[in-house]
């Protein structure tokens, strides 16, 4: 009501009070944070057991399934001794390496190899996909070309860098780089194709070109793209490095997985074959739990993706 005076109390216009105005305000802001809510990913913590049971405990089963089926087939005898050891057969050739230290030397002779031939492969396809994917007539000129690269191989290569570097590291480090380089570059060039044009018009706004767009801008936003190339590449970096070692085998190259595969075939021991093809598999299987897994996680929890920690 008015004042004796005529005056309007404060706060009121045209019979509405403040409060009154400032009301839908207050709805649209509730309306708007319960939107951005929906948007927002929940993130479950999951215990540390849990996790530990869903990472570790399948591969565990499935392993002892094939170690049980491995064994029935043994016992019925369908193939001889000489083409199917045992189980406990392969397990006392893994033994005798580990008690003798030898397993030690081999693994790491692979595995440093791998690394260090994975970590050139990561600096020389990183700027070339970049290269690739934004200036048109290098992709044009280079695209083709990497994508054959890849499909190519890499054991088509071990003779020739033989012929080019002899019996010597340099021979292994080539194939490696041959093998890894196309995946890189090429999943680098994929997660840029899928990045939103409004990410680089927003960084030439802010002043990013050059070297500093491609940091701070397209590396960031290609990132599962580039990280799906990376374990791809270090996949075919892997497998080229035990071709080479298979092929290639001298004193000067020391004894790695596949020079310990390649002398159980040629003494016919088939032990110790099946030993080092196991190996080779758990050395692919620890780099992907330990290294590529928790990477892709942090990745997708990073943008939302990974509703479980």
């Amino acid at each position: 009501m008015p004042r004796e005076d005529g005056r309007r109390p404060v706060g009121v216009t045209g019979g509405t009070t403040l409060d009154d105005r400032t009301a839908p305000d207050n709805d649209t802001a509730d309306a708007i944070a319960g939107l951005d809510a929906l948007d927002t990913p929940v993130v479950r913590r999951t215990p540390w057991w849990q996790m530990l049971l869903r990472t570790w405990l399948p591969p565990l089963v499935a392993l002892a399934a094939i170690i049980g089926i491995w064994q029935a087939v043994w016992a019925s005898a369908v193939l001889p001794e000489f083409r199917l050891p045992s189980p406990s057969a392969v397990g006392e050739e893994f033994a005798a390496i580990v008690i003798d230290g030898s397993i030690w030397s081999i693994l790491w002779t692979s595995v440093s190899r791998a690394a260090i031939g994975f970590l050139f492969a990561l600096a020389i396809a990183t700027p070339l996909g970049l290269l690739v994917a934004k200036v048109p007539l290098v992709r044009a000129a280079i695209g083709p070309l990497l994508t054959g690269l890849q499909s190519l191989p890499s054991v088509a290569w071990v003779p020739a860098a033989v012929l080019w570097f002899g019996l010597t590291d340099a021979t292994i480090f080539y194939v490696v780089l041959l093998g890894s380089v196309p995946s890189i570059a090429n999943g680098l060039v994929a997660g840029i194709d899928q990045v939103p044009p409004i990410l680089p018009r927003a960084g030439r706004v802010l002043g990013a070109t050059g070297f500093a767009m491609a940091r701070f801008v397209l590396l960031p936003a290609a990132l599962p793209g580039y990280l799906a190339g990376c374990k791809q590449g270090w996949a075919f970096a892997w497998r080229s490095l035990m071709a080479a070692e298979i092929i290639a085998m001298g004193p000067a190259l020391g004894l790695g997985l596949g020079a310990y595969l390649k002398n159980g075939a040629d003494v016919s021991n088939i032990s110790q074959v099946f030993a080092g093809i196991l190996l080779i598999l758990i050395v692919g299987i620890g780099i992907e739990l330990l290294v590529f897994r928790p990477l892709e996680r942090r990745v997708l929890r990073a943008r939302g993706l990974a509703l479980t920690v």
